[in-house]
């Protein structure tokens, strides 16, 4: 009797067992358990889309950039959320080693920075690996730090991005405008990106070059206030691959940086010369032995003859003018000599 109560007990105390996940009697409990009054529940995000458009901009340099392109670098990346940074090249590698390092940092866009001569700046634009890729020239660097534009924006937002109408009329520029808007142009649905558009990319031709600018929307009027950085990009060449190839197109209108120093130096030498010339001329006619000429045939041009008077004879002397006397000089004669008296008598 005494071990079948045992059983019957330690049965009637036993506790029940616990439910496996995923049993019909969970979801009445998770109904019963409501939050607090003191609990907040957490919103669902802004944006329910796939990203998709898997865009990566590798963004990186040479050795031997000066601290404007390093802030020009700098500002770049935190313009563009799905741009990804890496160390410095070495200037003895080849271009298509950037390939291989987009490769390895997932990357199928770059852009990469040139230094040359520490005053010349390149950057290329390259689709990795396949291509096409692009050289320009960077002219006019304004960073952001420099500027101090009155503009802003949201970092990671979203931009617009505005070409020139010159953009659809030739073949070149219609690749760049592509090339551009694949490379600048924030993915939608990306994860480090805001669903905000509150600036726009402006990507003007003007004077043979294309014009970068960045601008604030304002959302009263619509109206622009620029933010910054701000370059000029001069076209050099077009590549049919990755960073070399075959060339699609070499703009007849580029001038390198040398050139353009070396016509500089050219005209100030042209100016020297010129100062050296004229000096020599100075000194030979200062040389020469000078013809004194007799006659001067310029001496008679501005000699004027005078106007013939009659002459005429006076017979008769002519009168005497009136002499008048002041007569207030015997006056103060007199009062002078009695001032004169009065002092001698005075003294005596």
């Amino acid at each position: 009797m005494a071990a079948a109560k045992r059983k019957g007990g330690a049965a009637a105390g036993a506790r029940p067992k616990k439910r496996a996940k995923g049993s019909p009697g969970e979801p009445e409990a998770a109904a019963d358990a409501k939050p607090g009054p003191q609990e907040y529940s957490i919103p669902a995000p802004v944006s329910q889309g796939k990203w998709k458009n898997k865009e990566r901009v590798l963004i990186f340099s040479s050795r031997g950039i000066n601290f404007r392109t390093r802030h020009l670098m700098q500002d770049l990346r935190t313009l563009m959320p799905h741009s990804k940074a890496d160390t410095k090249m070495d200037r003895k590698d080849k271009l298509f080693v950037i390939n291989e390092v987009c490769e390895m940092k997932n990357c199928n866009k770059c852009i990469f920075f040139e230094a040359k001569k520490k005053q010349d700046l390149y950057v290329w634009l390259s689709n990795a690996p396949q291509g096409p890729s692009a050289k320009f020239l960077v002219q006019n660097i304004h960073t952001l730090a420099e500027l101090k534009m009155t503009g802003n924006c949201l970092r990671g937002s979203r931009p617009l991005l505005s070409f020139d109408p010159t953009f659809d009329k030739e073949p070149h520029y219609a690749l760049l405008k592509e090339l551009f808007i694949q490379i600048f142009s924030t993915p939608q649905y990306h994860p480090k990106s805001q669903p905000f558009v509150d600036h726009v990319f402006t990507f003007t031709i003007t004077d043979n070059r294309i014009w970068f600018r960045n601008y604030q929307i304002i959302e009263e009027d619509a109206s622009l206030v620029e933010i910054g950085p701000r370059f000029v990009l001069n076209l050099i060449k077009i590549f049919q691959g990755s960073f070399g190839g075959p060339t699609l197109y070499e703009n007849p209108y580029y001038q390198s940086p040398n050139m353009h120093r070396r016509l500089i130096r050219l005209s100030m030498a042209a100016k020297f010369r010129e100062k050296n010339q004229v000096k020599e001329v100075q000194k030979l006619k200062k040389k020469e032995s000078k013809m004194l000429m007799e006659e001067d045939p310029t001496e008679v041009v501005f000699e004027t003859p005078a106007e013939e008077k009659p002459v005429e004879i006076q017979h008769v002397k002519p009168e005497s003018k009136a002499i008048v006397k002041d007569k207030r000089k015997p006056r103060k004669i007199e009062r002078k000599r009695q001032k004169k008296l009065f002092r001698t008598e005075a003294k005596a």
